[in-house]
């Protein structure tokens, strides 16, 4: 099991902490030193096995708690939300290391985690949670884009799904998702297949945020004219937050999008 907290020895080296549960077990000396410094290795710590856990910095003290685990030889790891202590860049840089010390490894890891982006990233399966109960166990892509409920929908992706009441109705033939007078979008007929008797139906919505695309000067039947209420750019991306028959949604668009001049603007 790899902590929260490291829970590693203040008064003990590295090599003493990584060793200990060893020791503990009457192993060889030689097998420990073996397995301490095959871990040290893999973790790129071999160097700091001299060190006490106070002249570590963070990432290096997990590292010394997953080796810790590592020299066990374990059928399975259990990681308790590993990285909630690090500041943002340096669990970026662990979740990398964890990911690749699953492919050298070859272990089951049974990752605990908040963090939707640890989750997706890390992950073969996941299993979302809600109140001590499953709500879906799926691998990553299938999650995102087959939540199986209104939780997962709301709770996986960044920024969130745009999840607003609707109803389904007829229009020109067709059926569509309609929000309120201002604007409705054609299910689609694959689609409509299915939920032919569900006409008249109030009904949740829901629209990834990257979904939504800028129309700019490209008007047409289809685009549906909306007013920035706050825009947020991202660099590589920029959202941008409106109202839809007072729905607020979020949209994730191009940098080109956060021109002031181009607000408010067509979705």
């Amino acid at each position: 099991m790899v902590f929260q907290d490291y829970a590693l020895y203040p008064h003990m080296s590295v090599y003493e902490n990584m060793a200990f549960g060893l020791i503990y077990r009457d192993h060889a000396k030689d097998e420990i030193r073996r397995r301490v410094e095959n871990a040290a290795e893999i973790l790129n710590i071999a160097g700091y096995l001299g060190r006490r856990p106070r002249q570590l910095s963070g990432g290096q003290r997990q590292r010394v708690a997953m080796g810790r685990a590592i020299v066990r030889d374990p059928k399975v790891f259990l990681f308790d939300e590993p990285l909630s202590n690090l500041d943002a860049k340096l669990r970026v840089q662990m979740r990398t290391e964890i990911k690749k010390l699953h492919k050298r490894v070859a272990t089951t890891m049974i990752y605990v985690t908040h963090d939707q982006v640890e989750a997706m990233t890390l992950a073969d399966r996941v299993v979302v949670m809600r109140d001590g109960r499953v709500e879906q166990i799926a691998t990553p892509d299938v999650i995102y884009n087959q939540p199986a409920s209104i939780f997962v929908a709301g709770f996986i992706g960044a920024p969130t799904m745009n999840l607003v009441a609707a109803r389904l109705d007829h229009r020109d033939g067709m059926l569509a998702v309609a929000l309120g007078s201002e604007a409705s979008f054609a299910v689609p007929a694959e689609v409509a297949a299915a939920y032919r008797d569900w006409v008249g139906r109030d009904v949740i919505f829901g629209l990834r945020p990257e979904h939504l695309a800028w129309a700019g000067a490209d008007v047409d039947a289809a685009t549906i004219e909306v007013a920035a209420s706050v825009v947020e750019p991202l660099g590589a991306d920029t959202l941008v937050f409106f109202e839809i028959s007072g729905l607020e949604m979020v949209a994730r668009l191009p940098p080109e999008a956060r021109s002031a001049d181009l607000m408010p603007e067509m979705l």
